[in-house]
């Protein structure tokens, strides 16, 4: 996982990208208060979003995300300061996504959600699927599957501060704790796993060097069987929106 992200560090600094944009670029790295101050007021300890009171604040998500595209990762960034930026990045893209579209539904009712190039990187513009798979994914840390939101209800909460190299682990290895205890995302017993469909999508991030099951069993008090069946439950794509 080193090997990838050493990698992954040196693409970046080649600039590889499928469209150019001039941008004023430091590197310097990214104060994140402004986005911890947007979540602190706008979503709730479930992880649900206040989206109309956020609309009135839109000006200071954009001022956010303008400062994260001029202060690009570095190849002297650790690991875990690249990996907050990038899970900001896509949180912040995210809700951001949802503002531009709002009212709505579900991210599902807006046009490839995942896939218009649009969010700023130093040089570089991606999509929200490009920063998630071409990037978090890379990087070796399955852990991010519950850190990033999808602006849905069967989406990992979406935690209401901002995550920092110095949290990382921690709010990481919480956010694991929080989802696969969800009995509204996941139900465990001793002979049956009904699992988000998370675990059936990314099963690879999760089984590099071990079983679906032996990932989950340290998260979890109950005793797994290793011959427990493993069913996935139907995702609830609706806005994840404070009622």
């Amino acid at each position: 996982m080193k090997i990838l992200y050493i990698l992954f560090l040196a693409l970046t600094s080649l600039g590889i990208t499928s469209e150019n944009n001039s941008t004023t670029l430091s590197h310097d790295k990214p104060d994140h208060t402004a986005w911890n101050t947007l979540l602190q007021k706008h979503v709730d300890k479930k992880g649900n979003v206040n989206y109309s009171a956020f609309k009135k604040e839109e000006s200071k998500l954009e001022n956010y995300l303008n400062n994260l595209a001029k202060n690009a990762p570095a190849k002297n960034w650790s690991k875990s300061e690249t990996l907050a930026y990038y899970i900001n990045l896509y949180n912040a893209g995210t809700v951001k996504l949802i503002l531009n579209n709002y009212p709505t539904k579900s991210i599902k009712d807006i046009r490839k959600p995942w896939d218009i190039e649009w969010i700023k990187v130093a040089e570089n513009t991606y999509s929200l699927g490009q920063i998630e798979h071409k990037i978090l994914r890379k990087m070796g840390e399955p852990r991010i599957h519950f850190a990033i939101n999808c602006a849905s209800y069967s989406c990992p909460k979406l935690l209401n501060k901002a995550y920092t190299a110095s949290n990382l682990n921690d709010e990481l290895e919480k956010a694991t704790v929080d989802f696969i205890n969800d009995t509204t995302r996941n139900k465990i017993s001793e002979n049956e796993l009904e699992l988000s469909n998370i675990f059936k999508w990314y099963k690879s991030d999760f089984t590099e060097n071990k079983t679906l099951i032996e990932y989950i069993q340290p998260y979890t008090k109950v005793k797994i069987d290793t011959k427990a069946d493993v069913n996935y439950l139907v995702y609830d794509w609706s806005l994840n929106e404070i009622k």
